[in-house]
């Protein structure tokens, strides 16, 4: 796993990334409007998922190692912004709590299965806040007030996704490659794809060459993987097929 915030500054991004997406929705004229980075939800069904998986995951982590997770909550929510909103931060601050009673080490199920994120409290505080940091972007698009992203936050996005969501030991069904993430802040990153599965590092010096690579602002590269971009808004070079076929595969545990 590439190197990460320490699990206390996990929590407070958590906190503060939350706080960001309620001033987001509030300023929002209305819970209908939709959201364009997300094309199937409204505003009130991007909290709702937002809400609905702090709550969830809040009940994962408080179970400790698990062969399933439990099931999530269906209750039915407020429409009324002001109870919505605070149902949300009751949401959030659940798993703020479930997280700091189980401290970083504690074992928990988690969907990503046997790559390079760890099956562990603080692999899920990773997570989330990379969850909250993009849902916060798709609430100000939806608002019309989008806000740039702390560079920091946004490279240890990137790595946090390739670490969660390109990780896997399940075989690379193509031709193998590599693939070169490069931030324009100085940091970059190697994704190797072939029959062991799926792995991703800090690029060095002496790596492989690219397949193909993807070039852009931290912001740009992590909504790029998130699926908010496409690699038109990225400089790219060497074969584009390579991030076709990533973006398309599913692999299996």
């Amino acid at each position: 796993m590439t190197e990460s915030p320490e699990y206390s500054a996990l929590l407070q991004l958590i906190d503060e990334r939350s706080a960001a997406f309620r001033s987001a929705v509030a300023a929002a004229p209305s819970l209908d409007v939709p959201v364009p980075s997300c094309p199937e939800w409204t505003l009130f069904e991007l909290v709702q998922h937002l809400g609905t998986g702090q709550r969830w995951w809040a009940a994962i982590v408080a179970a400790g190692p698990a062969e399933a997770p439990p099931a999530k909550d269906a209750a039915e929510l407020p429409r009324e912004p002001e109870a919505l909103l605070a149902w949300y931060a009751e949401s959030n601050e659940l798993l703020l709590s479930a997280l700091r009673e189980a401290g970083p080490e504690r074992e928990c199920w988690v969907w990503w299965g046997a790559g390079v994120s760890p099956a562990n409290a603080r692999g899920v505080a990773r997570r989330r806040v990379h969850e909250v940091l993009v849902h916060t972007y798709d609430a100000q698009l939806a608002a019309g007030d989008v806000q740039p992203m702390s560079a920091d936050v946004a490279i240890d996005g990137v790595a946090e996704f390739l670490d969660t969501c390109n990780s896997t030991p399940t075989a690379w069904p193509h031709e193998a490659a590599t693939v070169h993430y490069h931030a324009t802040e100085g940091r970059s990153w190697l994704l190797t794809l072939d029959g062991t599965g799926a792995w991703p590092a800090p690029l060095t010096d002496d790596a492989a060459p690219a397949s193909a690579s993807a070039t852009g602002t931290a912001e740009q590269l992590l909504l790029f993987v998130w699926g908010r971009l496409t690699l038109s808004d990225l400089k790219t070079e060497g074969d584009q097929q390579v991030f076709e076929q990533l973006i398309a595969w599913e692999p299996e545990e």
